[in-house]
């Protein structure tokens, strides 16, 4: 029981630190963009402005959110979860091969989409669309909680798959996913996942607002990045 209750408050301390990850990096991309207008810096492609700039470090944070979330929920999602863990290791090591260079996601991409590897199973390029659509799920989930913390959570957890990740699952995934979302916990225990005994629902419910606002505004931007790279319409198998 202790340690559930340790669980609990984890889990709420890292929806509060990632909603300060979104605000701050909302704030470095206002940083970037002021500082490239200053210095009348060069559009760098033909397709992109030159102000497109999605930190790696940060986005793999608030990826690493969803997959301590989906630590917490426990094995039902485990399927999910493989994924989320493979794809951000997948952006870790290309980042570590040159931290600078690709201390921006973008400077991924366009390297894979110049050598034509954009579209491999191992690519960067499809770990990074597969993690937008899974906050993609996420935001839809959480949204539908924060605005109803009452709400079935089989059927919010079925909605949100079937408007984010359902139309790019092929047979054999959709399949995986459909046995998943059958064993999801319960209204009480996702929320007490959620909330610390600290915080009561009307904060929670604020901060589930703060939170899908913040990265509902982020993954604007990053899907119009994948439909830039012609990545908007891979599908799995």
């Amino acid at each position: 029981m202790k340690r559930r209750r340790e669980m609990e408050k984890q889990c709420s301390s890292e929806l509060r630190s990632t909603i300060d990850e979104l605000s701050l990096l909302a704030v470095m991309k206002l940083k970037h963009h002021r500082h490239l207008h200053h210095h009348n810096d060069p559009v760098i492609t033909d397709d992109l402005p030159n102000d497109t700039h999605i930190p790696t470090r940060p986005f793999l944070s608030v990826c690493n959110f969803l997959l301590h979330l989906l630590d917490k929920i426990g094995p039902t999602m485990a399927v999910l979860r493989q994924d989320i863990h493979r794809n951000i290791l997948r952006l870790e090591i290309m980042q570590e091969l040159d931290p600078v260079l690709y201390s921006n996601v973008v400077e991924i991409l366009k390297k894979e989409a110049s050598e034509g590897t954009s579209r491999k199973m191992s690519s960067c390029s499809k770990a990074f669309v597969w993690l937008t659509r899974s906050l993609d799920f996420t935001t839809t989930l959480l949204d539908l909680i924060g605005k109803d913390l009452g709400v079935n959570i089989g059927q919010a957890v079925q909605e949100a798959y079937e408007a984010t990740l359902k139309p790019w699952h092929g047979w054999i995934s959709s399949t995986a996913y459909r046995v998943a979302l059958k064993l999801v916990p319960d209204n009480k225990t996702l929320i007490g996942i959620l909330m610390s005994e600290t915080v009561d629902q009307e904060t929670l419910k604020e901060e589930l607002k703060s939170f899908t606002s913040l990265l509902a505004s982020f993954l604007n931007e990053l899907h119009t990045i994948l439909e830039t790279y012609k990545l908007h319409k891979v599908k799995a198998a």
